[in-house]
């Protein structure tokens, strides 16, 4: 194993984002060989003896969950006040620290990938990479041409333009629309305040896909891991 950043193998490890990790050498509670560790110092977990208070860092296990978040499961890490509901975390088999990529809100469903690959993670989230999340939105009534072509092209929320979105329409049934809502972009509860704004509310919102990874066979609750071809690609940021 190649000499990493301390920031790196911490975010690794589970423990810490990068940026908190600083924070955690900058406060003296990493040690690298019993002693205290500056920011910039590098290691290799195979031969040096690396801890964050006083918890010996090992090599990374990194383990990579694709589960269909049901409807009123939280992505929170932990539960606030008198909540009930289930984490996300509580539905796959891990004990340690994960990263959500591709959090959803509890009233939505789908695709959300687990996993304690730190960086992996920071590339997935990170906006500048413009990975697509692909969604299908029960909307009520019957959005007209006009009204889609507007949701393309990106409405202003909070004094700011979303970006351009692909959305079409994939069944209309009774007095609904089913649409086809592909984008880039991941603001706060994005797709609801859209379709609010736009005038058709959202009634359900299930997330089938984040990039090439696509919800396949699995049924609220369930979850499968990634097989190495699907990590290899997602770490080297190819597209189907």
């Amino acid at each position: 194993m190649a000499e990493e950043r301390l920031q790196k193998l911490i975010s690794q490890a589970g423990i810490a984002s990068r940026r908190a990790a600083e924070e955690l050498i900058q406060q003296g509670r990493v040690t690298v060989n019993g002693r205290v560790a500056q920011i910039g110092e590098k290691a290799d977990l195979t031969r040096d003896e690396v801890r964050v208070d006083g918890e010996l860092l090992k090599p990374p296990e990194f383990v990579y969950y694709l589960l269909y978040k049901p409807r009123n499961v939280l992505c929170s890490r932990r539960r606030q006040g008198k909540e009930r509901r289930p984490l996300v975390y509580e539905l796959v088999p891990h004990e340690g620290h994960l990263f959500t990529v591709g959090r959803l809100d509890a009233e939505s469903e789908g695709l959300i990938l687990l996993t304690n690959d730190g960086d992996l993670a920071d590339r997935l989230m990170h906006p500048r990479y413009g990975h697509t999340k692909t969604y299908h939105v029960l909307v009520g009534g019957r959005p007209a041409p006009k009204t889609l072509e507007a949701w393309r092209h990106g409405v202003v929320l909070d004094g700011e333009r979303t970006a351009p979105a692909k959305v079409r329409v994939l069944e209309e049934t009774g007095s609904d629309t089913w649409l086809e809502v592909i984008m880039r972009e991941g603001r706060n509860r994005q797709i609801r305040r859209v379709a609010l704004l736009l005038g058709h509310p959202v009634k359900r919102l299930i997330r089938v896909k984040i990039e090439f990874l696509e919800i396949g066979h699995l049924r609220p609750g369930q979850w499968r891991t990634l097989t190495p071809t699907e990590v290899r690609r997602l770490k080297e940021g190819r597209k189907s």
